[in-house]
Order: structure tokens, then C-alpha cells, then sequence
């Protein structure tokens, strides 16, 4: 064969190859198309989908009656899908109607829609509310997208701020209730099958699978709206009569530990949490520790008293009001001379108490400052609590076992003292304090319940029965005199503990106190009052006491026995029978002592009317604040189980060395 057959010959072999080639390559798409092309199909589908995420809704905290203290309000991100059809033609009217009802320039919205990304997706506005979401509903332009987002409002503003706590902008709790039990708040998203685009672009997937959110639960606190703004009321009246710088209020039941109204000030709106300090949104119930001064004498004499150092009756040698321990002077406001015990308490007879801690034993009265929760936190589902500061008896001084009897070289919480005081009040149990009552679903099915329950037996209940009637003469006819309240009898304690500054004590910066509890003789409530630096006294007996009192008169009216003992008691001392309130209520006309209709309350003070009703067992709902303007039952029938309040502001309200007590 000669070189050009060769060549030719090979020519026409490449040739018959690549002919072949396009043959396969068209075999293959054959089998790719009529026999995989179904699964490869599905595959591709499969590929294409994603999931997106539902946000669920943040469960709501309502008080003890079910009022809403914090709530999601829906907002709506707007959107649009501009190539729909008939949307050119009502491009230019959207514009500015959506300008009118935003406040943004219409340009802005124009700009977007021709700069976007997606020739389909364009955001154009974010946090419409739900009557600005009706208003572009009702403007019928095709392509708009409106998608629900949730934000928190809590329902009364500052009032309880420091329980409540707030969320940051994602929703997420960064304090208080918020913060404690954001994660059963929160709930689970759920989540749906979309379709994505080459570019990452979402479209809606028809049959796509929906997997709806868990909702977050819903907290009912112990707490009492109303009890809670009374509460809070009186103590800014307090603050600003003293001319203090801050202050704390804590009521609890001493039975069960549950929290009934908690408040400080300064205080904050946790609608705008970033608009006040931090000191404002720090919770001082149980952030901030202070040496108690003479409301930590309840150590001592529980101590004494129990392990048999004194009796109630014993005579104490206070002399002429001064004594000298380990070289350092301990002075009394008085000279008592020789009093019993029990005076020692009432008088708070700060050398009476040195005197007689002085023979405890050190270990024995550090056990009892821990049996009554000192040292410790009290675990109250709040975060933030701290531990307060009790030394152990190997790091003391000489004179640390005299100095801590009257309150000093111990630094106690607000919350950790109103703990012990409940202890005395039921009989000697340390309880638990708490402010969840019960956790349930968005459908309202409880799915957790607190069972309070006691953590330890601090003192024997003989122990607390034979204090009792001391801590009552301190209210009767000792230091705390201004708490007193005719016909009902309370139980407590002054408090004067001054701050260093400087290196030594100073009376610019001292913290006055008042807790107790009533009735005396059987204890519904532990209640608690601090101000702090206050400048017309610095005594807990005339800046606290008197808070505390108002408190009480006005929490009596949502106890009907407990009014039923006042007005039985007054009667009995020959006094008119009247509501502890009437002092301070600004109605002049006396409501009727007893009825069994329902009287014409229009023109009374809210205030006045709800005790009536109260004290009788009705229970009242209340719509408005100030003067009663409108009323349901109607007047002159039957006296109801329940009754609705209707009442109108009418701008009145009300005006702005260590010492013992």
C-alpha cells in the first residue's frame, strides 16, 4: 500500500469515529430522557427545595387574674413582586398612597422598586401596624406580599418593670421574666418547603410541606395588677416625701413564698429600655446588698430565745444608753436602764442586743443567720440574684459577733430579709420565694404548676410563737409606731443602717427600712420597705413605717375577713366603723355600712368603691382610674358576685456611729 493509501485510510477510520460519536452522545441523552428522566426529574426537584422557618408567637405574662402585663402585637414587612401583572398601571397611586401612610417619601419606594436585586422580590417597608396592614389590604394593588412579625408591648409600661423584664430586637429576653423563661416563651418555629432559584431566590412551593410552630407558653404570675400599682404608688410617694434617692417594696405570702407585688425606683418603661440607665433597669430586690442594721436583730433574739440564753421577760441591763465591747462603743437613742427583753426587741436597744448575743456561742448564731437564709440566695426565679455576705465564725473579729447582732459586718438582699421575716410570720418555715404561678399552652392547657414547698425549719414554731408578740409591741408601742393601723394588728420591724463613705459611716447615705407582716396573729401577707439616703430622717420608724402602712390600708380591701376584723374591732373600742382607706379618699359621702344591693357608686373614688365592694365579696373589675362614672349591676339590684367599674381621671392624686430604732 502505498504512503496516500495509508494516509487516506486512517482518514476515513477518524472520520467513521467521530461520526459514531454524535450517535452515542445521542443514545445517551435518549436513555437519559425515556428511562431516567422521571427520577432525575424528582432529584433535580428535590434539590431545588429548602425550607424557611415560622416564627412562632412569644407567649404572653399575665397577673394572677389574667390581665395582660406583656403581649405580641403583630407587625407586617411589605413587600412586592412588581411584575404582576396590573400593577404598572396603579404603580404611580401605590407610591404615594403608601407615602401618606408611612411618612416616607414616595421617591424612596420608587427607587427601590427600579434599583432591586430580584426582578420579582423588592422590600419596601418594614413594621406596618395591623390598621396600616388593613389599609393597603383595602387598596387592592396586585403583587403585594405582607408577612407577620411579632413585637412585645407590655401592657402598663413601668409598672412591674423589674419583674417583667424586657426583649431585645430579635425577640429575645434579656432581663426579668424575659430573660428567666425565654426559652418556654419562645416556643419552636416551624417551618415550610420552598423553592429556590438558581439565584437563590425564593418562590412559593404548591404542596409543599408545612410543619406549624409550637407556640411559646404563657406565665400567670402571683402577682396582683392592682395590689402591685398600689404598692408602687405609695412607695414613689415615700421616695419623694423623704426626698431619697431610690427605693424597694416586696410583698409575699409567708405561707408559700409567692411574690405579690415587687417594685424599685428608679424604675423604666420596658416598651423603650434603651432610653434609661442601667441603674434604672437594675432589679435592687435582689441585685443589691446593704448591712441591714437593726431588722437582723431577728437573728439574735431567735437565737437567744431558742437555745435558751434569754427568755421574753428576762430583765437586759442597758444602763445609761452606752456600752463598750472589745474597745468599740455601742450607743442606744436612749438611756432604757434595766427592760426585759421583749423591749429590748421593741425599743430596739442596740446594747441590750450586743449584751445578749454576747453570750451565744459564735457558731450557734452564724447556724441561725443561715437557717434564716442569710448568706445564701433565696432561688426566686428571677435572674440576677446574688448571695448577699455572711463571714463564717473563723473570719471574724472580735468584735464581729456584737456588731452583727445589730445588723452591721452582714450584708443582706431586700429579698433575703423580707425570707426571714417570713419564717417568723408562719411559724418557722424558710419558704422558697416565686413569682411564676403556672405555665400554659396558647390553647390555655396548664403544662407546669409551682408546688411551693418549704426549704427548711428555721426556727421551732414555739420559738416564733414566744417572738411574735414582740415584733407587734415594736408596732404598738415602739420604734415602729407610724405603721400602726386601729383594728389591725402587724408585726415588724425599723431598720437604720448607715453607708460607709470615705472609710467611715455616714448619715447622707443611710438606708431606712420597715418589714413585717398582718394580720399579727394569723399572716397573709410579709411586706417590706426600704428608702434609700433619704433626707428629712434617716430613721426607718418615720420614713419607711409610715410607706408601709399606707400599703397595708390599701391592700386590706381585697382581703374581706381580714376588714371584717377591723370594722369588728373598732366597733368593739366604741370608734365609727369606716374603711381604713376613707382617710385618704378623696369621696366625702359615706357608702352604706351594709346592704345587700347595689348602691349608685357613681362619684366615689375608684378606690373607695372597690373596698365597699370587696369588703361585701364581690369581685370587681375595674376599667379607667380616678372617679366611678358608669356601673354594672345597675343600681338598686341585688348585690352581684361580680361588678364592673367604669371611673374617669379626675387629676388628683397623691402628693409627691450606728443608730438603733
Amino acid at each position: 500500500m502505498t504512503p496516500k493509501d495509508q494516509i487516506l485510510t486512517r482518514m476515513y477510520v477518524v472520520l467513521t469515529l467521530l461520526s459514531i460519536i454524535p450517535l452515542f452522545v445521542a443514545g445517551q441523552v435518549g436513555w437519559i430522557v425515556f428511562v431516567q428522566g422521571e427520577a432525575l426529574q424528582e432529584q433535580g426537584q428535590k434539590q431545588a427545595r429548602s425550607t424557611v422557618d415560622i416564627p412562632a408567637m412569644r407567649g404572653a405574662i399575665l397577673d394572677r387574674d389574667g390581665r395582660a402585663l406583656a403581649i405580641n402585637t403583630a407587625r407586617y414587612d411589605l413587600a412586592l413582586d412588581p411584575t404582576v401583572d396590573g400593577f404598572a398601571e396603579q404603580r404611580a397611586s401605590f407610591f404615594q398612597k403608601l407615602s401618606s401612610l408611612t411618612g416616607t417619601p414616595a421617591a424612596h419606594f420608587r427607587e427601590r422598586v427600579e434599583e432591586r436585586y430580584s426582578p420579582q422580590y423588592v422590600r419596601l417597608y418594614r413594621g406596618l401596624t395591623e390598621e396600616q396592614r388593613e389599609q393597603v389590604g383595602s387598596w387592592g394593588i396586585p403583587g403585594l406580599i405582607l408577612t407577620p412579625r411579632f413585637a412585645r408591648r407590655y401592657s402598663y409600661e413601668t409598672t412591674a418593670a423589674h419583674v417583667l423584664g424586657h426583649v431585645n430586637a430579635d425577640g429575645e429576653g434579656i432581663a426579668g421574666l424575659e430573660l428567666e423563661y425565654d426559652e418556654a416563651l419562645t416556643g419552636t418555629p416551624g417551618r415550610r418547603v420552598v423553592k429556590r432559584d438558581r439565584s437563590g431566590r425564593i418562590k412559593a412551593f404548591v404542596g409543599g410541606n408545612v410543619v406549624e410552630p409550637d407556640h411559646g407558653e404563657t406565665l400567670r404570675l402571683t402577682i396582683d395588677l392592682v395590689l402591685q400599682s398600689a404598692l408602687e404608688d405609695e412607695l414613689e410617694r415615700g421616695i419623694d416625701e423623704s426626698d431619697a434617692s431610690w427605693g424597694t417594696a416586696i410583698a409575699m405570702d409567708p405561707e408559700d413564698g409567692a411574690i405579690l407585688a415587687l417594685a424599685n425606683r428608679p424604675t423604666y418603661n420596658p416598651n423603650r429600655p434603651g432610653a434609661y440607665r442601667s441603674s434604672a433597669r437594675r432589679n435592687i430586690a435582689i441585685t443589691d446588698r446593704f448591712e441591714p442594721g437593726s431588722t437582723f436583730k431577728l437573728v439574735g433574739a431567735a437565737a437567744a430565745v431558742e437555745q435558751d440564753v434569754v427568755s421574753m421577760n428576762d430583765s437586759v441591763e442597758t444602763g445609761d444608753g452606752w456600752a463598750v465591747f472589745h474597745g468599740y462603743t455601742m450607743k442606744d437613742v436612749a438611756a432604757y436602764g434595766t427592760i426585759p427583753f421583749k423591749d429590748v426587741i421593741a425599743k430596739s436597744s442596740n446594747v441590750g442586743m450586743a449584751k445578749t448575743a454576747s453570750k451565744i456561742e459564735r457558731g450557734i448564731f452564724y447556724q441561725y443567720a443561715r437557717n434564716l437564709g442569710f448568706g445564701q440566695p433565696t432561688y426566686i426565679d428571677l435572674p440576677g440574684e446574688v448571695g448577699g455576705v455572711l463571714k463564717k465564725p473563723d473570719q471574724w473579729s472580735r468584735t464581729s459577733l456584737t456588731s452583727m447582732s445589730i445588723g452591721y459586718e452582714v450584708a443582706v438582699t431586700p429579698m433575703q430579709l423580707l425570707a426571714g421575716y417570713s419564717a417568723l410570720a408562719n411559724g418557722g418555715l424558710l419558704v422558697e420565694p416565686y413569682v411564676v404561678q403556672e405555665r400554659r399552652s396558647m390553647t390555655g392547657e396548664t403544662r407546669w404548676r409551682n408546688e411551693p414547698d418549704s426549704i427548711r425549719r428555721a426556727l421551732d414554731q414555739e420559738t416564733a410563737e414566744a417572738l411574735r408578740p414582740a415584733f407587734e409591741r415594736v408596732v404598738t408601742e415602739g420604734t415602729g409606731t407610724e405603721a400602726q393601723i386601729d383594728g389591725l394588728p402587724i408585726a415588724g420591724k425599723t431598720g437604720t443602717a448607715l453607708k460607709v463613705s470615705g472609710g467611715h459611716y455616714s448619715k447622707e447615705q443611710a438606708r431606712a427600712s420597715f418589714v413585717g407582716f398582718f394580720p399579727a396573729d394569723d399572716p397573709e401577707v410579709a411586706l417590706l420597705v426600704i428608702i434609700g439616703e433619704p433626707r428629712t430622717s434617716i430613721y426607718g420608724g418615720s420614713v419607711a413605717a409610715p410607706v408601709f402602712r399606707r400599703i397595708a390600708e390599701r391592700w386590706v380591701s381585697s382581703m374581706p375577713e381580714v376588714v371584717d376584723r377591723m370594722v369588728a374591732a373598732r366597733t368593739d373600742a366604741g370608734a365609727r366603723p369606716a374603711s381604713p382607706a376613707s382617710a385618704s379618699s378623696p369621696a366625702s359621702r359615706a357608702l352604706p355600712e351594709a346592704v345587700d344591693r347595689m348602691p349608685n357608686l357613681s362619684g366615689y373614688s375608684l378606690r373607695r368603691a372597690i373596698f365597699w365592694l370587696r369588703s361585701r365579696g364581690v369581685d370587681v373589675r375595674v376599667r379607667g382610674s380616678g372617679t366611678v362614672t358608669q356601673q354594672a349591676p345597675d343600681p338598686g339590684t341585688p348585690l352581684p358576685r361580680r361588678a364592673v367599674l367604669t371611673a374617669r381621671s379626675d387629676g388628683s392624686g397623691p402628693p409627691a456611729s450606728a443608730p438603733s430604732d
